[in-house]
């Protein structure tokens, strides 16, 4: 622009030396040139985001700068120009050639306004405002320094409270804020401390635009535009879970950020789902000041819940085993703004819904039944809104042991009997009268205990051949059965074992079981008849309890004599006693 003061160029060769920089004594050959030709020759370099020089130069080595090997990234800034980026490699001893032409951006700027002049700073310095970051670049202190009275140097910036830093190699020779006022100009004096002074500027009330960036010889202005911006939240009031959309837009801005969130870009969208009522904080910002708004989203947490059972009384009738009366009732929920919702002792339901009740008394002994099933809501969101309901069920009625005990017989055959040819027949009156007995009762006991059955146990005497009495014993189980179903026991009620002559009972077992027999025999008899009579029988077992027939022989009985006998009795005989 003009010729530097020795003391400017004192403090930039300081900075250049203690950075590493451009100075000559400093180890040039283990460095690289970067050699940089901009347009316009105003604007400024930054290498990796500091600040080092203007990009006017009239002889090739002041466009050189020296740096290390390796990548670098190179932005040239003009205040109403686009920003050009690059990355460089450079290489020790050795140049690399950059040139940049920038392209113009943004429109007149129009007042309210004041300018700024600054004083007693390095003219190669660059001035940023409202930010730290190149994006805040608006010129250099050369630019605005004012020296000729023939020619204006000025920053003309929106009034109000700005920040300002001057930065040089990375250093911050000063940073503060600056009061500019409308249609002034306000005086920086750096280097005492950043004092200020003011005087009319007059052209401020004179022009009604003025472009971003104007040069001319020995002078410059940059007329920086405001910050504008706008941000809502739509809808601002939602229930938990639910979402809001954040708008904004803003011009002349580079930079933004909303609270809760952070870097955004400079206008969008955005999708919320807050937890709790929350406020965002948006700020846009620039070279032309810092805007801030803010919108808040109002978050209902409140959870409303209803539980109800209907009917509120049911019920319960249980005999023995069997349940003969079970009521039923309808479990029905709802909730609004709730996420999770469970229901003890039933479980995570869905938010809302129904359920189909079928209570089972805690009781299990004989007596009324009197209980109440409590049903607890509680609901919950990802907010910390919770809501606790409850519902009760009265379960009246009575349980009653089983009214009746199974006549257990064992049942006994004639010698040989059913016979191959005769093979439903054998079944003597006597045998029958005990089968009577065990299905009455049998079946009064399976309707209040369905899972009650019958395994028919049949055996032979130890005479013949292991085959013969095996079927012999199935012969003698399938009559038993078929008597039983005939009375109206269910067929698979009824299981048949047929062991033959394999499970005998031994002589002295037969002696022992006479000796308790409540039917003593009349007379003596022979023990070898009463061993073999004994074991001509069908044992019946009760199911799932395990009770067992004992096998008594039925001494007392009309027919026992035909039962007790060795020898086969004849067809003729067995058909006159069944």
């Amino acid at each position: 622009m003009k010729s530097r003061r020795s003391s400017s160029f004192l403090l930039g060769l300081a900075l250049l030396v203690v950075l590493g920089g451009t100075s000559p004594a400093f180890g040039r050959g283990r460095q690289g040139k970067l050699r940089i030709h901009v347009s316009p020759p105003q604007a400024y370099v930054f290498v990796d985001g500091a600040a080092l020089k203007e990009g006017n130069c009239t002889m090739s080595h002041l466009c050189t700068i020296w740096l290390s090997p390796g990548e670098h990234t190179v932005s040239v800034h003009n205040y109403g120009y686009t920003t050009v980026t690059k990355k460089v490699d450079l290489h020790a001893g050795k140049v690399t050639n950059l040139s940049v032409k920038l392209q113009p951006e943004g429109g007149p700027v129009s007042p309210p306004w004041g300018a700024i002049e600054i004083k007693g700073a390095p003219p190669h310095a660059a001035v940023l405002m409202n930010g730290s970051t190149p994006a805040y670049f608006v010129g250099h202190v050369d630019e605005f320094d004012h020296e000729f009275l023939t020619g204006k140097e000025q920053l003309v910036m929106p009034p109000g409270t700005q920040h300002m830093t001057i930065t040089w190699w990375g250093q911050t020779i000063w940073s503060g804020d600056v009061t500019v006022h409308p249609n002034e100009m306000t005086i920086v004096h750096v280097n005492q401390n950043g004092a200020s002074t003011t005087r009319p500027w007059s052209e401020g009330k004179k022009v009604s635009s003025l472009p971003r960036f104007k040069a001319g010889f020995a002078s410059a202005t940059v007329a920086v535009a405001p910050v504008k911006a706008q941000f809502s939240a739509s809808p601002t009031s939602i229930n938990c879970g639910d979402s809001s959309q954040l708008t904004w837009s803003s011009t002349n801005a580079v930079g933004a950020e909303i609270s809760s969130i952070g870097q955004v870009a400079t206008s969008g969208t955005q999708s919320v789902s807050p937890k709790e009522t929350t406020t965002y904080d948006f700020t846009a910002s620039g070279p032309g000041g810092i805007v801030k708004s803010s919108s808040t989203v109002e978050v209902n947490k409140a959870i409303e819940a209803s539980i109800s059972i209907e009917p509120s009384e049911v019920r319960y009738h249980k005999i023995g085993n069997k349940v003969v009366e079970q009521g039923s009732a309808t479990l029905t929920w709802s909730t609004t703004n709730a996420q999770t919702v469970t229901i003890d002792p039933i479980g995570t339901v869905s938010t809302s819904g129904s359920r189909t009740l079928t209570p089972t008394p805690k009781q299990t002994t004989p007596g009324p039944v009197d209980e109440t099933d409590t049903y607890t809501l509680t609901a919950t969101n990802a907010c910390g809104g919770t809501a606790t309901e409850t519902a009760t069920l009265h379960i009246t009625g009575l349980i009653e042991a089983a009214h009746h005990e199974v006549a257990l017989y064992s049942i006994f055959f004639p010698t040989n009997w059913p016979s191959p040819a005769h093979p439903h027949d054998g079944l003597l009156n006597s045998q029958r009268e005990e089968l009577n007995k065990l299905a009455s009762t049998f079946i009064a006991y399976h309707n209040s205990n369905p899972n009650a059955s019958l395994i028919l146990e049949a055996h032979a005497d130890v005479r013949g051949p292991l085959y013969y009495n095996k079927v012999l014993s199935e012969r003698r189980g399938e009559v038993v059965k078929s008597y039983l179903v005939s009375q109206g026991v269910p067929a698979d009620a009824i299981s048949i074992k047929a062991y033959g002559k394999t499970k005998e009972l031994s002589l002295s077992d037969v002696k022992a079981l006479e000796a308790k027999n409540p039917q003593a025999p009349a007379k003596m008899r022979f023990w070898y008849d009463d061993y073999l009579a004994t074991n001509r029988r069908v044992d019946v077992v009760l199911m799932p309890d395990n009770k067992r027939s004992t096998p008594y022989f039925p001494h007392d009985a009309a027919d026992a004599h035909i039962l007790w006998e060795r020898p086969m009795p004849p067809y003729r005989v067995i058909k006159a006693h069944e």
